[in-house]
């Protein structure tokens, strides 16, 4: 290795700039680790940054000198600074009305009821068609009434309104009954059916229309007669209101036969449907006054015969 010749000026002054470089370095580092004995703050080695507490009134922590934080530099600043953090207030309107909670018990629920299904009504075993007659008069005599269909037997009876009757079998479409008047007494309608006697047999049920018969359209508004006899009746038509006088066995509208006069009815039978009716004494006249009974005659002696 060459040695340095001092005596060279160059030479000289690289070896001085040396000695007090390395003089330099030596006072710096004295200082870095060990300091002079002065206030100057010692740095601290490195360690891991802790969050600056929080003191419980929310103040803000205590800033470091100033001469400190102008000793340090770069990311070593950052790490010391104080972190600021802010809260936010929770707000909540104010209460307008007490709200208060009641049970509400659960509304049943709507049983909806099910229909049943309709049974199917069975078809009767025995047809029944038609009647003959199928209208009849009010008040009339007993009468023969006929009933044709299909599957008839002789075990089956004419049943009108749960009455059963005496029935005569012709042929497995027709059987016959004799209806009583009793039956037929009043207006309406009957209820016709064939029936066996076990009910084992049965038809569907036929209707029998019971009218009332037509009455004479005249009203007895007076008599004519003696004391003994009275033989003369007037009347007076309802829709035209002129009178007639009849006497007994007069035809009364063409089918009306008058059979009795009395100072309190007239009594007259339908030829036809042989049905009585009877007109009582109304004492009116056709304007509606009250009519005057006739007096009657009185036969004396001086009456030629």
């Amino acid at each position: 290795m060459q040695l340095s010749d001092i005596r060279n000026p160059g030479e000289r002054n690289k070896l001085i700039l040396a000695a007090v470089l390395g003089l330099v370095a030596i006072v710096f580092l004295w200082w870095t680790f060990f300091g002079f004995g002065g206030s100057a703050t010692r740095v601290a080695p490195r360690t891991a940054a802790q969050p600056t507490p929080i003191s419980s009134n929310r103040t803000t922590a205590t800033k470091l000198p100033v001469q400190s934080v102008t000793d340090f530099k770069g990311a070593d600043l950052d790490l010391l600074r104080p972190v600021n953090i802010e809260y936010m207030q929770q707000t909540a309107p104010d209460a307008r009305r007490n709200i208060v909670i009641y049970y509400e018990k659960p509304a049943a629920p709507v049983v909806v009821p099910s229909t049943p299904t309709p049974t199917p009504t069975p078809v009767p075993p025995i047809l029944l068609a038609n009647l003959s007659p199928p209208n009849v008069y009010a008040k009339t005599g007993d009468f023969t009434l006929e009933l044709s269909g299909d599957k008839f037997t002789s075990q089956l009876r004419v049943v009108i309104d749960n009455s059963e009757l005496p029935t005569r079998y012709i042929n497995p479409q027709q059987v016959s009954s004799v209806v009583p008047s009793a039956l037929i007494a009043n207006p309406g309608v009957r209820q016709v059916m064939l029936r066996s006697v076990d009910g084992k047999l049965y038809s569907n049920a036929a209707t029998l229309n019971v009218t009332a018969p037509p009455t004479p359209n005249y009203s007895y508004i007076g008599i004519l007669g003696t004391v003994h006899h009275v033989d003369t009746a007037i009347l007076q038509d309802k829709g035209s209101k002129e009178t007639l006088t009849v006497q007994r066995g007069d035809l009364l509208g063409g089918r009306c036969r008058v059979t009795s006069i009395s100072e309190k009815e007239v009594v007259d039978v339908d030829s036809n449907l042989k049905v009585k009716h009877t007109l009582a004494m109304t004492y009116q006249s056709e304007t509606g006054n009250p009519l005057q009974r006739p007096t009657p005659r009185v036969d004396s002696e001086d009456d030629e015969p």
